[in-house]
């Protein structure tokens, strides 16, 4: 399934330079705003140690991970909302991802120009909050007065929807993102419907120097507590640093991220940051021809993950063959698992589970 992370924020933030890190992909990164007109889009594969441990034990031909899609945005300004910097060709490329990684510098350079004058991250973040606040403004408003209009009949559903859209409306017009409005079951696809920019899930990540990679500065720790009073998570780097790292060897990479006091890329925070954000879970399937990471939505049935493999099998779905995946392991193999009972027979009613090891029995 193709899912959409994008990477938004200020101009000269280091989003480019970070998308650059995360895709290897040599864009421009420019020291002046709007580098960035057309989205880049990057395929990124989703670490997991789990598929080489697979691997190691079906002796696979083929190892594939699933994957996120990250699309860098170009930076958006003060005014965006009314058209400022291209602003509304910008905000419409926000509104096709799924979810939002907001890049915030946290870190001084003097030859890096702020567009802003100096390093705010809490302003930074307001400046970009208001300007999609204010595109989700125009759209409610719109909606509203449809609705309002088709309530004049004496259409119950119609001002059921008008009153939820007021209520709405007010909450975004007190500076507030509308993925904090309490939504009623039955108002969901009307939510959804409106397609607002501020309802999408949102993570930040907080760009620091090199000295501050490990532990953090003021700036970063003042993100970070935004970011836990709106229910969001962040995660820490250092783009300087993730571009360099992608372009050592994974000997040489360690000892870096050692050398910093770091244990892993910040790049591979922020992938399974991302695809937690974005709601996903990852089955495995293994085998002599392959072993493989699949992408499903959570709460997803074993038959929808199944079409996932290919469209038929969801149609054609008799049972799955579910082993946790430290099970699996422990047993030390499929036919082990098996054997010890650690194998569930399991229906239509499933709800696939991250790491479930997965044989799916199709007919027709």
């Amino acid at each position: 399934m193709s899912l959409q992370c994008g990477i938004v924020g200020l101009p000269n933030v280091g989003k480019s330079t970070i998308f650059n890190a995360l895709t290897s992909n040599e864009i421009a990164a420019e020291n002046y705003p709007f580098c960035t007109i057309e989205p880049n889009t990057g395929i990124v594969p989703v670490p997991d140690a789990r598929l080489a441990t697979l691997n190691e034990m079906s002796k696979s031909e083929k190892l594939i991970p699933t994957t996120v899609e990250f699309v860098d945005i170009a930076g958006l300004v003060r005014g965006a909302s009314k058209g400022e910097g291209l602003g509304n060709q910008f905000l419409s490329h926000i509104r096709e991802v799924d979810a939002l990684a907001h890049v915030v510098r946290c870190f001084e350079d003097e030859n890096v120009v702020h567009v802003d004058g100096g390093i705010d991250p809490l302003r930074d973040v307001e400046t970009i909050e208001t300007e999609l606040g204010l595109a989700d403004l125009e759209t409610l408003e719109k909606s509203l007065d449809r609705a309002r209009k088709g309530s004049k009949s004496g259409d119950k559903e119609m001002k059921a929807t008008a009153d939820f859209l007021e209520g709405l409306l007010g909450h975004v017009g007190d500076g507030k993102p509308a993925r904090t409005f309490a939504v009623p079951d039955e108002q969901r696809a009307i939510f959804r419907d409106c397609h607002l920019l501020t309802a999408k899930p949102t993570l930040y990540v907080a760009n620091v120097d090199e000295a501050s990679l490990a532990k953090g500065n003021a700036t970063s720790g003042a993100l970070e507590t935004f970011a836990a009073e709106q229910g969001a998570g962040t995660v820490r780097l250092c783009g300087k640093i993730e571009a360099e790292l992608s372009t050592l060897d994974s000997t040489d990479r360690m000892e870096f991220l050692e050398e910093l006091g770091v244990h892993e890329p910040g790049l591979h925070r922020l992938i399974h940051t991302a695809y937690e954000l974005l709601g996903l879970v990852t089955f495995l399937t293994t085998g002599p021809k392959e072993t493989r990471a699949w992408t499903v939505r959570g709460g997803s049935s074993a038959p929808v993950a199944a079409g996932t493999i290919h469209s038929d099998f969801e149609k054609n779905f008799i049972r799955a063959e579910v082993t946790s995946f430290d099970d699996y392991v422990a047993a030390g193999s499929e036919v082990e698992a098996k054997a010890q009972a650690k194998t569930r027979i399991e229906g239509k009613d499933y709800i696939i589970r991250d790491g479930d090891v997965v044989y799916f029995r199709i007919g027709g």
